[in-house]
């Protein structure tokens, strides 16, 4: 019983052993604990590193510090304990923690982006290490609860939207060539005034959320959108994104008489949880546009209008290859509006679609039905709308005999986008059915596309918003 109780007690004491080494080496998750850009003043997200021990014996780190110490822009919280130093840090055989890093970075007037940099070091025995930190940060104009008279937000740092941006009548906001409009979340820009975009090939106007990490690079609904009021006349997009709302740009409401009007030219708008372009009784001229990939609907004109697209790319591949997730149409077309009421019962809207034009466009997607086009049709009002020289994925039971409606379609074909899903790339591939198949005199009026490629250097324009040009053989 003697020698069991010593031999316990032995084995005891080896297990309480810590590695003593003097050239003991932790390893890490990475090198270096990056953040993306950062707006000063406002905290970052949380990154996080994860410390391994990969010794078969417990292992004792004397200290983990941040390098600037309490002055340092980072934050630390090592493995449940919130101190930029901790001491005694025990990690079992063959396991790990977590280290978490916050940053804020303060406000300098510098408009260009500046990089954070700090590092945390780690004391083990007689050996010491380090992880770099790097995070770069970006000067802003705040605009918070805004009523914004007749101004120009320009391009020299980002613009931050919070809850709402608001241009009233009678006023007009112009956005330069190459601004950034970022918006917290449910923000939105609500225009009853008018807006001027004026975006340049290279240099396009972009409207996102403010959440600039990658990996919220293609997620929606992270803010409201944009809202034309009816009312609001002669609004401009020209080279513009606007990505990653519940509905992109709305055109006109129904609580309002009259209409709302825009013209969108080199315009991309896509990977909005609800719509692309959201029209009620409104007028919208289109061309060089990409309208994709959104939950419900790529488009929908509703409650009538009056709709010129040309050479348009409007296209749903939402829920990417499977095309479960979707049953709603890429494009609707209706001179109405049912809208269920929370009491019960609904209440319709009917209005005049004086015209609804798409030439040389792509109305193309990855629904279960095969039709890509909805139609809503009251007799209550006028309908009028034709499609020419256009690619539409619809179905064989979807007549298009109607030469007053629909004519040279490409019926069914795929488009043969380059990569509709990940990238979300609708260049069209070199074996394209949409190719040289628009009308040339639509062409003319449109003669570079949305890249700022020629139109007219080939057989004929392609239809959609890209002209595929082909290498000369040799």
């Amino acid at each position: 019983m003697i020698a069991l109780l010593l031999v316990v007690l032995i084995v005891s004491c080896e297990d309480e052993k810590y590695v003593s080494s003097n050239e003991v080496q932790l390893s890490f998750s990475a090198d270096t604990v990056m953040f993306d850009t950062i707006f000063t003043a406002f905290g970052s997200t949380t990154q996080h590193l994860k410390v391994y021990n990969p010794y078969d014996q417990k292992l004792l780190i004397s200290s983990v510090r941040l390098a600037k110490g309490d002055v340092s822009n980072f934050r630390l919280n090592v493995n449940g304990i919130a101190a930029n130093e901790v001491f005694d840090l025990e990690i079992p055989p063959k396991d790990s923690i977590y280290i978490f890093v916050e940053v804020t970075v303060d406000p300098t007037g510098n408009n260009l982006p500046m990089v954070v940099q700090d590092s945390i070091e780690f004391s083990t025995n007689a050996s010491f290490q380090d992880v770099d930190l790097v995070a770069w940060g970006q000067d802003f104009h705040l605009i918070k609860d805004a009523r914004l008279k007749t101004t120009t937000w320009t391009a020299d740092k980002p613009y931050l939207v919070y809850n709402y941006a608001y241009v009233d009548s009678g006023e007009v906001l112009t956005i330069d060539a190459g601004a950034r409009i970022y918006f917290h979340s449910k923000a939105g820009l609500y225009v009853r005034g008018r807006i001027k975009a004026m975006g340049e090939f290279g240099q396009p106007i972009v409207f996102q959320g403010d959440r600039l990490e990658d990996v919220y690079k293609d997620v929606p609904d992270q803010w409201n959108g944009l809202l034309l009021f009816s009312g609001s006349h002669d609004n401009i997009f020209n080279y513009t994104e606007i990505k990653n709302a519940n509905i992109g740009l709305q055109v006109g409401n129904i609580e309002d008489e009259g209409y709302a009007s825009v013209e969108l030219s080199n315009t991309k708008i896509y990977n909005h949880a609800y719509a692309g372009i959201f029209s009620l009784k409104s007028k919208i001229k289109a061309y060089n546009c990409l309208v994709a990939n959104c939950g419900f609907y790529a488009a929908a004109l509703l409650v009538g209008g009056d709709y010129d697209f040309y050479h348009t790319t409007i296209a749903n591949y939402w829920g990417g290859f499977s095309s479960s997730s979707r049953s709603t149409a890429s494009l609707v077309l209706s001179n109405l509006l049912i809208i269920d009421q929370a009491s019960g019962g609904s209440v319709s809207y009917v209005g005049d679609m004086e015209n609804a034009n798409f030439s040389n466009s792509i109305i193309a997607g990855n629904i279960r039905t095969k039709n890509e086009l909805e139609l809503g049709i009251s007799d209550e009002a006028v309908f009028n709308y034709s499609f020419t020289n256009c690619l539409m994925q619809l179905s064989d039971t979807f007549d298009i005999s109607d030469p007053d409606y629909f004519t040279g379609i490409i019926r069914g074909a795929d488009p043969k986008f380059k990569d509709p899903y990940e990238k979300m790339n609708f260049e069209l591939d070199t074996l394209s059915p949409a190719k040289d198949a628009g009308l040339k005199m639509i062409g003319q009026q449109f003669p570079f596309d949305l890249l700022n490629k020629s139109r007219m250097g080939d057989a004929g324009p392609d239809l959609g918003a890209y002209e595929r040009i082909e290498k000369a053989s040799k």
